[in-house]
C-alpha cells in the first residue's frame, strides 16, 4: 500500500472531498480524512485500513476501548473517531427513536405505573442526545413506601453506559407533593450521579391524575 505522501494530490481524501464530494470516498478514505496523519512506522493509510476492517463487522458494537487497540491510535484519535460515529448516528437516527425533551415525554414510558397500589421506583437511562436507552423498575414498595439506594439506581445506568438518568416514582396516595424522603433520596442520587459522571436530569412523581417534576419545582 502506498503511503499518503506517495499518492497524487488530487487522489488524497481531503482533496477528493473538495472536488468530488464526500460520497465519492471509500470507507478507508473517509477514515483517512478524519485522522489526517499517521504515526512513526504506521502511515495513516495503514491505520485507516485496520479501522475500516473493524467497522466492517456489523455484528460488533464499536467502542472507544476497541478503537484504542488499533496500532497508531491514541486517545485523541480514538476520541475523534467516536465523536464522528456518534454525530452521524444522531444526525441519521432511526425513525421512532424516543427522545426526552420535557417531563411530558416521560409519561408514555411509565403510564402503567400511575394506578399501581404500591410505590414503584423507575429509572430511565438516556444517551447524551437525550434518547431513551432503557427504562427499568428499581424497587417496588409496600403500600405507599419505597426505599431505594443510589447503587440500585445507577447499577443499570452504568451497564447502559448512560450519560444521564431520569427517575420516576408513583404516589398511590394521589398526592403530587414531594415528601421529605423524596427530597432526601433525590439529593443522594444527585451526589452519586455527580461522582459517577451520570447526571440526574429530573425526578418525576406520577399519580392517576397527573405528574410533578421536581426539576421544575427547583428540587433537582
Amino acid at each position: 500500500m502506498k503511503k499518503m505522501k506517495d499518492v497524487p494530490e488530487h487522489d488524497r481524501p481531503r482533496e477528493k472531498i473538495a472536488k468530488k464530494g464526500v460520497a465519492a470516498l471509500t470507507d478507508t478514505e473517509l477514515i483517512e480524512a478524519i485522522l489526517g496523519r499517521g504515526v512513526i512506522n504506521r502511515d495513516v493509510r495503514m491505520i485507516a485500513r485496520d479501522l475500516a476492517a473493524r467497522f466492517g463487522d456489523h455484528t460488533r458494537e464499536i467502542r472507544y476501548e476497541d478503537v484504542l487497540t488499533i496500532g497508531g491510535i491514541g486517545p485523541t484519535k480514538a476520541a475523534q473517531i467516536m465523536a464522528c460515529l456518534e454525530l452521524g448516528r444522531r444526525r441519521y437516527e432511526p425513525a421512532g427513536a424516543v427522545k426526552i425533551q420535557n417531563p411530558e415525554d416521560v409519561l408514555p414510558l411509565v403510564g402503567t405505573y400511575r394506578e399501581k397500589p404500591q410505590e414503584y421506583f423507575i429509572c430511565i437511562s438516556l444517551t447524551g442526545a437525550g434518547e431513551v436507552i432503557r427504562s427499568r423498575v428499581v424497587t417496588i414498595g409496600i403500600l405507599n413506601h419505597s426505599l431505594v439506594h443510589p447503587r440500585e439506581v445507577f447499577a443499570g445506568a452504568i451497564t447502559d453506559r448512560a450519560a444521564s438518568v431520569i427517575c420516576v416514582h408513583n404516589h398511590p396516595s394521589g398526592s403530587l407533593d414531594a415528601s421529605t424522603q423524596d427530597i432526601a433520596i433525590t439529593r443522594q442520587l444527585q451526589e452519586a450521579g455527580t461522582l459517577l459522571g451520570i447526571q440526574l436530569l429530573d425526578h418525576i412523581i406520577i399519580t392517576k391524575t397527573g405528574f410533578s417534576s421536581m426539576k421544575e419545582k427547583g428540587l433537582v
